[in-house]
C-alpha cells in the first residue's frame, strides 16, 4: 500500500519495514489529542484565509464524527497505517473528500506529534496530581485517626527515640506535597504550544500560532522551531517527577510491608489488598504493597530510556525520538496503578497503637531522656550518657524497661535519681517534650495536620 508520504520515493516499503516503523499500535491513545489539535489547526487555517470558512467547518465535523466513532467504538484503529496522525488524516479524506488533504497545509507530523504529546502529557498531570491529593489525604486520615499513637522512631532501622505515629505518616504527606509542587512545575513548561514549527524551520504560510496556542490552552508559544520539534525535556522532567513520586510510594510501601510483618505487627492491611499462600494457609502477604515497590525500577528505567534516547541526537527531529512514547505511557500508567490502589489500601488499613507502645517501651529509646533528666540535676552529659547506658544494660539483665526499673536500683547507679525521673521517661510525656516547630509533640503534629489540610485545600 502507498504512504501518504510518497514523493521522491515510491511509497512501498518492506512489511518488516512497516511494522518495525510503525507506532498507532501505542500512540493511538493519543487520538483525542490528535484531533482537536487538528481542529484547532483548521480554525487556524481558516481565520488566516488559507482555507474557507466551509472547508473548515467540513473538516471540523468530520473530526467530530471520528471522535464519536472511536469513541463509541464503531471505527477501530487501522494499524496499516504508520501513526495515528496517518490514520486520522487518512479517515477524514475518505469520509469528506479533498477537503481532508487541505488540513496538513503549513503543520508537519514533527510538531502535530510534538503537539499531541504535550497535550496528552498535560491531560495526565492534572489526573496525577489529583491522584496524589488523594493519596495525601488518605495518609492524612490516618494520622488523625491515629494521632496519640506512640511508637518507635527508627534511625538505622534501630529503635531510636519516641515518636507519634501520626508524625511517621505526616512526613510522607510533606513528601506528596512536593510532589504535586513539581508537577505544577513541570506542567508550565509541557503547556508551551509547539505547532506551528513544522518540520523544523517554519513555514511560508501566513499562520497565527498563538491563536492556535489558545485555542488549545496553552500559556505559551515555543519560541524556536527547532527547539520546538526536538524539544523532550517536558517528557524527561516528566519522567524524573514521576521517578521521584513512585520513590516515595515505594519507601512508604516498604514501611508497611515491616510495620504488617509478625516481628513489627504495627498495622494489619485489608483482606482486599493483600493475598494468601499457596501452600501456607496462615500466610497474609503485603502483594499490592510490594508490587508498588517493584513497579519502582520499572519507572527508573522509563527515565533511565528516554534519558538514553536523547543522549547523542542532533538537531532537529530524528525518528528516534519515536521512542519517547512508550516510556512516557508506561510510567503515566504506572504511578496511576500505583497510586489508584495505594489510597484505599491505605484507608483501610488498621493500626495497633498497643504494639506499637510495646516496641517503643523494649526499645528503651527514651534513654536520651534519662540521660537528659542527670543533666538537668547538674550532671554533665557524657556522664549522664554513660550512667543511662548502664540502666538499659541492668534492665535487659534483670528483665525491666527504664519505666519500670525499680527506683532503688537507679540509685545504685546514681544518688541523682529521684521518684520525678519517671515521669521524665514516660514515653508520651517523652514525645510531648519535642517542642520545637516540626517536631513529634502532639501540639506540633496538631499543627502539621493543619498544614497539610490547607495546602491540600
Amino acid at each position: 500500500m502507498a504512504k501518504m508520504w510518497q514523493g521522491v520515493t515510491d511509497g512501498v516499503t518492506s512489511k518488516l519495514a512497516d511494522d518495525f516503523n510503525s507506532s498507532i499500535a501505542f500512540d493511538s491513545r493519543m487520538f483525542r489529542e490528535d484531533i482537536a489539535g487538528s481542529a484547532a489547526h483548521a480554525k487556524m487555517l481558516a481565520k488566516q484565509g488559507i482555507l474557507t470558512g466551509a472547508e473548515r467547518d467540513n473538516i471540523i465535523a468530520g473530526l467530530v464524527g471520528i471522535l464519536e466513532d472511536l469513541e463509541a467504538g464503531k471505527l477501530k484503529f487501522d494499524l496499516s497505517c504508520e501513526d495515528i496522525h496517518m490514520f486520522v488524516e487518512q479517515v477524514l479524506t475518505e469520509r469528506i473528500g479533498d477537503d481532508g488533504k487541505k488540513l496538513h497545509t503549513a503543520r508537519s507530523r514533527n510538531d502535530q506529534v510534538a503537539l499531541d504529546l504535550r497535550l496528552y502529557l498535560r491531560r495526565e498531570t492534572d489526573e496525577i496530581i489529583e491522584l496524589i491529593k488523594a493519596a495525601a489525604k488518605a495518609v492524612l486520615d490516618k494520622a488523625e485517626e491515629y494521632k496519640d499513637a506512640v511508637m518507635p522512631g527508627y534511625t538505622h532501622l534501630q529503635r531510636a527515640q519516641p515518636i507519634l505515629f501520626s508524625q511517621q505518616l505526616l512526613a510522607y504527606c510533606m513528601m506528596f506535597l512536593r510532589d504535586i509542587d513539581r508537577l505544577f512545575d513541570c506542567r508550565k513548561r509541557l503547556n508551551v504550544s509547539p505547532i506551528g514549527c513544522c518540520a523544523l524551520a517554519g513555514t511560508t504560510y501566513d499562520t497565527d500560532r498563538r491563536f492556535e496556542a489558545e485555542l488549545l490552552g496553552f500559556s505559551d508559544i515555543c519560541r524556536n522551531s527547532i527547539d520546538g520539534v526536538s524539544d523532550r525535556d517536558f517528557a524527561l522532567e516528566l519522567l524524573s517527577d514521576l521517578a521521584i513520586i513512585q520513590t516515595h510510594l515505594s519507601r512508604l510501601c516498604e514501611e508497611l510491608v515491616l510495620w504488617s510483618s509478625w516481628e513489627f505487627g504495627f498495622i494489619e492491611l485489608s483482606d482486599a489488598f493483600t493475598t494468601g499462600s499457596s501452600i501456607m494457609p496462615q500466610k497474609k502477604n503485603p502483594d499490592m504493597a510490594e508490587l508498588i515497590r517493584g513497579k519502582t525500577g520499572r519507572v527508573y528505567g522509563d527515565l533511565m530510556s528516554l534519558l538514553t534516547v536523547l543522549k547523542g541526537l542532533p538537531l532537529a527531529y530524528n525518528k528516534d525520538m519515536q521512542e519517547d512514547k512508550e516510556a512516557v505511557f508506561d510510567a503515566v500508567d504506572s504511578v496511576k496503578a500505583c497510586l489508584s490502589v495505594l489510597v484505599p489500601m491505605i484507608s483501610e488499613m488498621k493500626a495497633r497503637p498497643e504494639n506499637m507502645l510495646k516496641a517503643a517501651q523494649n526499645g528503651f529509646i527514651n534513654a536520651t531522656d534519662l540521660a537528659d533528666y542527670l543533666v538537668r540535676k547538674g550532671l554533665p552529659f557524657r556522664s549522664a550518657y554513660k550512667i543511662a547506658g548502664r540502666a538499659v544494660a541492668k534492665c535487659q539483665s534483670e528483665g525491666f524497661v527504664l519505666e519500670t526499673l525499680p527506683l532503688e536500683r537507679y540509685k545504685e547507679l546514681s544518688e541523682l535519681f529521684e521518684s520525678d525521673l519517671y515521669a521524665e521517661i514516660d514515653l508520651k510525656n517523652c514525645v510531648d517534650k519535642r517542642i520545637s516547630e516540626g517536631g513529634t509533640s502532639g501540639a506540633s503534629v496538631f499543627e502539621q495536620i493543619q498544614y497539610v489540610k490547607k495546602r491540600l485545600e
